[in-house]
Formats: C-alpha cells, sequence, structure tokens
C-alpha cells in the first residue's frame, strides 16, 4: 500500500488534474503513462517541473497525475496548479515561492458559449438589407 503525501486538484479551462504526491525519487506519471510520453513538447514538461524546482524538491516525490479534459497545453497547465497546491500542503513554507511565480493562481479564462439566434459568441449572421 502506497502512502500518498498530498492530494491537489488543478484546473485551467475545462481540463481538471488530480495529483497525488509519494515518496519516491522524482517520477511523473500522467494517466498511468510517463510525462515525457504523454506530453508532446519539452515546454509542457518544463511547465510540470517548474513547482517542483521552486521549491526544490525535484527528485524527492513521485507523482501520480490522473487529468481529463482539454487540450495538451490545458492540461499540463492543470498539472502545474496541482502540483502547487499539493506541495502547499508538504510545506507551508514553500507557499511564499510558488504563490510569487503565480502557481497558485487558477486561470480562469473559458471560451464564452454560443448565444442562441447568432452563429457564435459574439458572431452575428449576417445582415441583408434587402
Amino acid at each position: 500500500m502506497v502512502k500518498n503525501l498530498a492530494i491537489g486538484t488543478g484546473r485551467r479551462k475545462t481540463a481538471v488534474a488530480r495529483v497525488f504526491v509519494r515518496e519516491g525519487s522524482g517520477k511523473i506519471v500522467v494517466n498511468g503513462k510517463d510525462a515525457k510520453e504523454y506530453f508532446d513538447t519539452d515546454e509542457q514538461m518544463q511547465m510540470i517541473r517548474q513547482p517542483l524546482l521552486v521549491t526544490s524538491n525535484d527528485n524527492k516525490y513521485d507523482i501520480m497525475i490522473n487529468v481529463i479534459g482539454g487540450g495538451r497545453n490545458g492540461q499540463a497547465a492543470a498539472c502545474l496548479h496541482g502540483i502547487s497546491r499539493a506541495l502547499i500542503q508538504i510545506d507551508q513554507d514553500s507557499r511564499t515561492a510558488l504563490k510569487s511565480n503565480g502557481y497558485l493562481t487558477r486561470d480562469s479564462r473559458m471560451v464564452e458559449r454560443k448565444k442562441y439566434g447568432q452563429k457564435g459568441a459574439r458572431r452575428r449572421f449576417q445582415f441583408s438589407k434587402r
């Protein structure tokens, strides 16, 4: 039985990440795959590692992430948010470093909903004078 040290929920747009932090050697697993295998670009991998590097915990913990919704970039940002929130549960002193870098702020920008009688959220149907 593996004991979780902390659990954090991260969100961005429509992506939601549940993060489980355990004692370990710095392995990150996303949806059952290795993080390098799951995320396409190096920027996304670096984004996920940022909270660990800022708090100098990069090889202390194993991280298990379940992420759903959104695209890969949104999922990476949700993982960053979740990892940051989980690290605070373990060590309250790391809060200032994470907050000053903006990792605790939930990016709430969402796609605006489509309105009835219109082509999109703001786009109207073409107006015909005659």
